[in-house]
């Protein structure tokens, strides 16, 4: 499956951003879905998860409240809202695919496929 990620730019400290991820090529339902994000000098580290039918989410604590994760199944895109956007949001977003649908996985080393990132620069 190839991926297509946008929807980043620049913001201000408390505002929001709605990113997209369009999915060409294989099933896209027949994924689990993440999102990531790697800030300057830092490892790329997990965001959210949404299962293959949307039935089930996860998030790391520190987005939890703020981010909700969402897929269009019929429209084969996975979207990220992120409100209350932070200085520490800043980072460039990868949306990730993961053939494994038994459970949601937090592992960059688990996902098969990978969009290029938009970056996100929040303001203070």
């Amino acid at each position: 499956v190839q991926l297509q990620a946008s929807g980043g730019g620049l913001v201000q400290a408390g505002g929001s951003l709605r990113l997209s991820c369009a999915a060409s090529g294989r099933i896209f339902s027949s994924y689990n879905m993440g999102w990531f994000r790697q800030a300057p000098g830092k490892e790329r580290e997990f965001v959210a998860a949404i299962s293959w039918n949307g039935g089930y989410t996860y998030y790391t604590d520190s987005v939890k409240g703020r981010f909700t994760v969402s897929r269009d199944n019929g429209k084969n895109t996975l979207y990220l809202q992120m409100n209350s956007l932070k200085p520490e949001d800043t980072a460039v977003y990868y949306c990730a695919a993961d053939s494994w649908r038994l459970q949601l996985r937090v592992g960059v080393g688990h996902y098969d496929y990978w969009g290029q990132g938009t970056l996100v620069t929040v303001s203070s």
